[in-house]
């Protein structure tokens, strides 16, 4: 299996100021190579350059600037000449399919956080060391950094990631031929249905809370970010109290993205100790949250009929808020590394289906939490209606695939 592992650095003052040189010199870098490929297509006759050729140019550019470029990895500069590769061959793909293209787009400083060095020892090397205070990473240019490292690393380390958080930097492993761990078999099969009322519901009835940890903290973020928006938004030189202001936003998001992290490795932890096949829903969050098309006035020019968007976006916050991708990608994680599996269902009409005639109508979805088969006449709650026929359509798969 392949598994990435992610602790917090603790540089001194000297290594995190050379994190940030290297975090500043690889985002020029980036920035360079798309400017070189937007002036290529523009004014060379449509010329398209590719990531070998600018790969190529890595050792003059080095030589050229030996003080910002050439003290770095080699590799890790070929890593973000590769990541900006990968942008335009998404873009590329995003034209062909008939998408919103997304041309990629200079990166600030603050916002070019990662450092990717594709391959342990070649410019940096973990210390796999056992104990916690004495474990370091070494990496060119910066030196021996001390690393929180909370729990042993499995597997063989393939390639090391530096990451900035918010004032916090951290290190990401991710290695390869990591072993399983299996845990005893329960002999119990589940179905859940995910939602935005109940976190998700089983097919025992259970309904799992949902914390809803945007809506908690929405008036301190709300407070936070009103205080932000009294500073001018375009000036050369942000203030002391600017800078403060952006960074209180930024700590009360990283809040909240640990918060909703935490709860679902909690939950998608017990529910792989629970149950020894776990049925969900196969999700496209991505088209569930997309806005509403706009509807154009036909008898007046520039004007638009009502679409539903308010009410739209109230529901794509709460999903959103929710993180079902997220939580369904740590379940099926937890679960691979457990040897349990995990059943995606298809998920049109489990809301609808009467789990005892099997009678399919959108009448039988009475209320948001209502279900009233309007041919057999069971009354249930829509919730574990959905959850008990995600259960049934995994018993279909796991018989077929017996």
């Amino acid at each position: 299996m392949i598994r990435a592992y992610k602790f917090r650095l603790r540089p001194t003052a000297r290594q995190e100021a050379a994190l940030r040189a290297m975090l500043a010199d690889h985002c020029s870098l980036y920035n360079g190579a798309l400017q070189e490929r937007r002036d290529a297509y523009r004014h060379s006759s449509k010329t398209s350059i590719s990531y070998g050729q600018q790969s190529a140019q890595l050792k003059s550019i080095r030589d050229f600037d030996p003080e910002r470029q050439g003290r770095w990895s080699f590799s890790s500069q070929q890593a973000t000449l590769r990541r900006l590769n990968k942008s335009f061959a998404a873009f590329f793909r995003r034209v062909k399919a008939g998408l919103t293209p997304g041309y990629p787009r200079f990166k600030g400083v603050g916002h070019f956080d990662t450092v990717e060095f594709p391959k342990d020892g070649d410019g940096c090397r973990w210390d796999s060391t056992p104990h916690d205070a004495r474990t370091r990473v070494r990496l060119q240019g910066v030196g021996h950094v001390r690393v929180h490292q909370h729990r042993p690393v499995r597997g063989r380390v393939k390639t090391v990631s530096v990451k900035r958080e918010g004032r916090h930097w951290c290190v990401v492993l991710a290695c390869d031929d990591v072993p399983a761990e299996p845990i005893p078999a329960t002999g119990s099969i589940v179905g859940i249905d995910m939602g935005t009322v109940h976190f998700f519901t089983d097919s025992g009835g259970i309904h799992e809370p949902n914390p809803r940890f945007l809506a908690t903290m929405a008036d301190e973020l709300t407070a936070a970010q009103q205080h932000l928006s009294t500073f001018p938004k375009h000036t050369k030189r942000r203030t002391k109290k600017h800078r403060a202001a952006a960074r209180k936003v930024a700590e009360l998001h990283a809040r909240i993205r640990r918060q909703r992290l935490d709860h679902h490795h909690k939950t998608a932890l017990a529910l792989v100790r629970a149950h020894d096949v776990i049925g969900h829903e196969k999700l496209n969050t991505a088209g569930m949250t997309k806005a509403p098309a706009p509807r154009p006035d036909p008898g007046q020019d520039g004007a638009f009929l009502p679409n539903g968007a308010a009410a739209k976006a109230g529901l794509n916050k709460s999903i959103l808020d929710a993180g079902w991708g997220q939580f369904l990608g740590i379940l099926a994680q937890k679960a691979e590394s457990a040897a349990r599996r995990v059943i995606p269902v298809d998920a049109r009409n489990t809301s609808r289906t009467c789990p005892d005639c099997g009678h399919v109508a959108k009448e039988n979805r009475v209320t948001q939490s209502k279900f009233e088969c309007i041919a057999c006449g069971l009354v249930a709650n829509a919730d574990h209606v959905g959850a008990l026929n995600v259960l049934s359509r995994a018993g279909l798969v796991l018989c077929d695939s017996a």
